[in-house]
């Protein structure tokens, strides 16, 4: 037998398929309890969409420790032998909801571990560094990336204003112009923590890591012109193919390893360790691994477990802090208070956010509110009632010196923080010559677009300071480009 039709809670309604009407040509009923739930209900069917990393996919796994760095992090998420279940989300930064995935893009790479201590949270990208190293520029960053408000266009002209009067940029450009900005796949392609973070062991002592997660997969590219041909053909490519190949049973699986500096040497390495427009030379700091990484799981309600998935740099546990990273210190904040925006107050109790670890505060109300303390519970700290109290020592937080004056300036330069150092590096010493010769390609033809000649001028700058003779043979490709123009 069928089961019947429900009203929200739990009423079985008369129609499917008619509202109550006046006769049949008559006035429909605003009585009509079901039809107004219905339509209400569909009203309300979206959330906002995240103002940055809006179009996106992921799916649920399992991270096993399979190497020993309890000497560096008393994190149980980290302890040999350990397995912790995950969820991921991979995702665009520029686009919309309805953006193609295959745009030329930084790709989020973010991972929640559901460990016993709480709520771990990677928030990361498929490149090891970010734009800007200072949170305040974050907003204005995305604004330049996104849409002119009269228009709804987006403009190079602006997306290279801003990129050229921040050089600290260039790194970051130079992987998003380059290979790295088309991944065959969200498979495919390697994932980073980006930020450093601070690990403290069981006896106290700390150290600043870097998460590297390595595909293999392999890490694979397309060209421009397989990913316009895709962005026509497919605009959910990427979301299609983790599906498919988790359903098939070709599970996507990444090695974890980090990279540790002792807690001294971060205050006189040679350049800024926490400037997360800077990589850590493998040289001097070696990748360690941790484990591996798997997805096996595809979502059973993508609006409930994807959608609704709110992934946090706040989201740390024991043995496990921030640094001195100023972007890293500004998200700590953003995060959690665009999810409070976007899902709710009480966005963690949605199953998707919620820790398998007990959860014991004086939280209460708010809307969306349906996990709730026992009436017996004091609302308040401190009390006498036996209520939960805060423990230092269980938290394991780490911390750092510092005795400065408040002031508003960027750290104090160290002997090599360049902000074209490592943009040249990339470019000279990793791209081969046919990466360089796309490259080429690809920085002239979106240069090409700006029309506002102080800004172009500034953008041939911006290159000839990552690399002279790339920044002269820009130049000659724009020359050219405007003599086709011309004659046309």
């Amino acid at each position: 037998m069928t089961e019947p039709t429900t009203t929200q809670t739990g009423t079985p309604v008369a129609s499917d398929d008619h509202s109550l009407t006046v006769g049949t040509d008559g006035v429909t009923a605003l009585h009509d309890r079901y039809l107004v739930e219905k339509l209400a209900q569909f009203n309300r069917e979206r959330v906002p969409e995240r103002i940055v990393h809006a179009k996106g996919g992921g799916a649920f796994g399992t991270f096993e420790v399979t190497g020993d760095v309890s000497a560096y992090t008393r994190a149980a998420v980290f302890q040999p032998g350990t397995v912790t279940q995950t969820m991921q989300r991979f995702s665009s930064v520029a686009g919309e909801q309805g953006s193609p995935d295959t745009w030329r893009d930084v790709r989020g790479f973010s991972v929640k571990f559901y460990t016993t201590e709480g709520n771990y949270d990677i928030v990361g990208n498929n490149t090891p560094v970010f734009f800007i190293r200072d949170g305040i520029k974050f907003p204005d960053f995305i604004h330049s990336q996104k849409r002119l408000p009269g228009s709804g266009l987006r403009d190079a002209d602006m997306q290279w204003d801003f990129w050229t009067l921040s050089p600290e940029s260039a790194h970051q450009v130079t992987y998003l112009m380059g290979d790295r900005g088309l991944p065959r796949s969200w498979r495919e392609m390697p994932g980073f923590g980006s930020h450093t973070y601070q690990w403290i062991n069981a006896a106290g002592e700390r150290f600043w890591v870097k998460y590297h997660f390595t595909s293999n997969q392999g890490n694979i590219e397309i060209d421009g012109t397989e990913a316009e041909l895709i962005a026509g053909a497919d605009a959910d490519y990427y979301r299609r193919d983790l599906y498919e190949a988790i359903e098939a049973g070709n599970f996507p699986s990444w090695d974890v390893h980090v990279q540790v500096m002792p807690y001294e040497e971060g205050k006189t390495y040679r350049f800024n360790p926490f400037d997360v427009t800077k990589v850590w030379p493998h040289a001097d700091f070696p990748l360690i691994k941790i484990g591996t990484h798997t997805l096996d799981r595809n979502p059973e309600n993508f609006f409930a477990q994807i959608e609704q998935v709110a992934l946090s740099p706040a989201n740390l546990v024991p043995g496990i802090d921030a640094s001195p990273d100023k972007m890293l210190m500004a998200r700590i904040f953003s995060y959690p208070d665009a999810q409070r925006y976007r899902l709710g107050a009480n966005y963690n109790q949605i199953p998707v956010n919620s820790p398998i670890a007990p959860v014991n505060n004086y939280s209460q109300d708010g809307a969306a509110r349906h996990g709730f303390n026992s009436a017996n519970t004091p609302v308040y700290a401190p009390n006498s009632l036996g209520g939960p109290a805060a423990d230092p020592v269980a938290a394991g937080t780490g911390g750092w010196e510092n005795d400065g004056e408040l002031l508003r300036a960027a750290a104090v330069l160290r002997s090599e923080d360049s902000d074209f150092g490592q943009a040249g590096t990339l470019y000279r010493d990793v791209f081969d010559d046919a990466a360089k010769a796309r490259f080429l390609v690809t920085i002239t033809d979106a240069i090409s677009g700006v029309t506002r000649p102080e800004v172009r001028e500034r953008a041939i700058w911006y290159w000839t300071s990552v690399d002279a003779e790339l920044g002269a043979a820009l130049r000659s490709n724009l020359e050219a480009v405007d003599l086709v123009g011309a004659a046309e």
